[in-house]
């Protein structure tokens, strides 16, 4: 399973021929149906594999204590998957289907969904920090997360083309420049309202 998410994770769904997977596993094609099922099969299974083993990245960045420290625990953590020593450049969810085929249009959906369900629950983040007066009333929590969004699929193409990790992370370092602030009353508000 690993070595077919390493292949697919490279070269995204249409990239990886049968031929790859099989000289990669050591199977024939007749053992790799058998064992995983066909090609569309043991790509999802391998994308089940990677929110596995980096699904922590939204889960513990969603539990960060103000809406800018979500935004940049997210960006960082991006940086930090698609500069992985070890594993291939880039991100597996933005890259491995991004265009494809016709005949491979269900698979470039169910990504795009996986994507779509990242940004929901950051939007829904953003919404309760709006509620709690870390974010200003006006700040729109769908922009906010498509914003992130856009931004990790930046940071994961840039790491694609070679772009390393200290490089990267002044990107972020710029980008959250324009991340809205409270007022400097309200904050000082909220600030005393929650007892900091």
């Amino acid at each position: 399973m690993d070595a077919a998410l390493e292949l697919f994770w490279k070269h995204g769904y249409e990239g990886t021929s049968m031929a790859m997977l099989t000289e990669s596993i050591g199977v024939n094609v007749a053992s790799l149906y058998a064992a995983f099922g066909n090609k569309e099969s043991l790509f999802v299974q391998c994308v089940e594999r990677y929110s596995e083993l980096n699904g922590d990245l939204y889960h513990e960045s969603l539990k960060k204590k103000t809406a800018r420290e979500v935004a940049c625990s997210i960006l960082e953590g991006e940086v930090e998957l698609v500069t992985r020593r070890g594993t291939p450049n880039g991100c597996l969810m933005i890259q491995g289907a991004l265009t494809t085929s016709p005949a491979a249009e269900k698979i470039r959906q169910m990504m795009a969904r996986m994507r779509n369900t990242a940004e929901k629950w950051m939007s829904a983040r953003f919404r309760q920090a709006i509620a709690e007066g870390d974010l200003p009333s006006d700040a729109d929590p769908a922009a906010l997360a498509c914003y992130l969004m856009t931004l990790n699929s930046g940071l994961a193409v840039q790491a694609k083309s070679g772009v390393g990790k200290k490089q990267l992370l002044k990107v972020i370092q710029i980008s959250m420049r324009g991340w809205p602030l409270l007022p400097a009353r309200s904050y000082v508000s909220a600030r005393r309202d929650s007892g900091a």
